[in-house]
């Protein structure tokens, strides 16, 4: 019997199902209507959609299994690491920077607006460093770990991930004068349109939401940053509003004609958890032991993925001059130069 209600609960936590149940249980609909209505009805909407990409997968027939076993079983890893950190993190990122503000911005429209601008940046700051610091990469790398794009993607992350994020996230905003309520609004906000978009193609062909696709980041802009084509690398860091990457001018539309190719550039053993979650700590440690002297050690952990001691870069930037000067060079009606390895060293890691 125990282990029934243990299963029910485990259900109901992952469908974000408990608080909708509870309000339910009372007998007054009308708490629907509610903010705290809405926010439980909202959480719910990410799995049921989850559950509706597999549905399709499964009667398509085009369900595989190495598509959606590695971010399950990180869900469940994650799930027994890592649950309390972020949140602790968070509070404590509030209590040290918060009284350092020298202004603070409480809930309204005009705060709301500000306090998202400032959650961007926040959130641009950390996801561009995750990308460009190996040691951040290698925190961040199994979410890009995953060659096809599904809601399964959104619990496909090493569990200190969340708590490196959060806290960065969290010291800015305080700093900018985001009152702590503004910012746990903010964070449901955009963990929410987070999540929505990872929705694949398989559920959303298109993606780009119309006029909107100018103004927000759509799943079609997401797809942009997971993929490994070398024109989409290192690009669209941000979750809604893409002002900082216009800024940054890290914005890359889709380019017709260029077919998404999901995953890391390294190869990764298919449905491999351990290879998803540890394979580039394991090869950037190989590459510290072999570099010679410690400073070339401490900048394997700290420039991009693929900086090599021996200037033999192989990073998003070096790539994309090469794919750059090979267009030219076709243009041109020059032979073709043989196609470049990814960005790593001793291996290939997707910068």
């Amino acid at each position: 019997m125990e282990g029934w209600q243990f299963l029910k609960d485990e259900i109901t936590r992952f469908l974000g199902a408990g608080q909708l149940i509870e309000m339910l249980g009372e007998g007054d609909y009308r708490v629907l209507l509610s903010h705290d209505g809405l926010v439980a009805f909202l959480y719910m909407v990410i799995p049921v959609l989850l559950l509706i990409e597999l549905l399709r997968a499964a009667l398509t027939r085009t369900f595989k299994l190495e598509d959606w076993k590695v971010p399950f079983v990180t869900m469940v890893a994650n799930r027994f690491i890592g649950a309390v950190l972020s949140v602790g993190l968070v509070g404590f990122a509030i209590a040290v920077f918060q009284p350092l503000a020298p202004f603070q911005v409480d809930i309204g429209w005009l705060g709301l607006l500000y306090g998202y601008v400032a959650w961007e940046f926040s959130h641009f700051i950390y996801h561009f460093l995750a990308h460009k610091v190996r040691l951040f990469w290698c925190l961040h790398s199994t979410h890009h770990a995953p060659t096809q794009m599904n809601l399964s993607v959104n619990y496909a992350h090493i569990f200190l991930e969340a708590p490196y994020a959060d806290i960065i996230r969290t010291s800015i905003c305080m700093l900018a004068g985001v009152s702590p309520p503004l910012l746990v609004m903010i964070m449901f906000i955009d963990g929410f349109w987070g999540q929505a978009i990872h929705l694949g193609e398989g559920v959303l062909r298109d993606g780009r939401f119309g006029f909107l696709h100018r103004w927000i980041l759509t799943p079609a802009h997401h797809r942009v940053h997971h993929a490994r084509n070398v024109e989409y690398m290192d690009t669209n860091f941000c979750n809604l509003l893409n002002i900082w990457d216009r800024v940054f001018r890290t914005y890359q539309p889709q380019v017709e004609g260029v077919k998404f190719e999901y995953g890391i550039t390294r190869p990764v053993k298919p449905g491999s958890f351990l290879d998803a979650y540890f394979g580039e700590f394991y090869y950037l440690g190989k590459d510290v032991i072999h570099a010679p002297g410690l400073k070339n050690k401490l900048l394997y952990l700290l420039m991009s993925p693929g900086w090599s001691h021996d200037g033999n870069h192989r990073t998003t930037r070096v790539m994309k001059e090469r794919l750059r000067a090979q267009r030219e060079r076709e243009a041109a009606g020059a032979p073709q130069a043989a196609p470049e390895p990814g960005p790593g060293h001793h291996t290939e890691v997707r910068a």
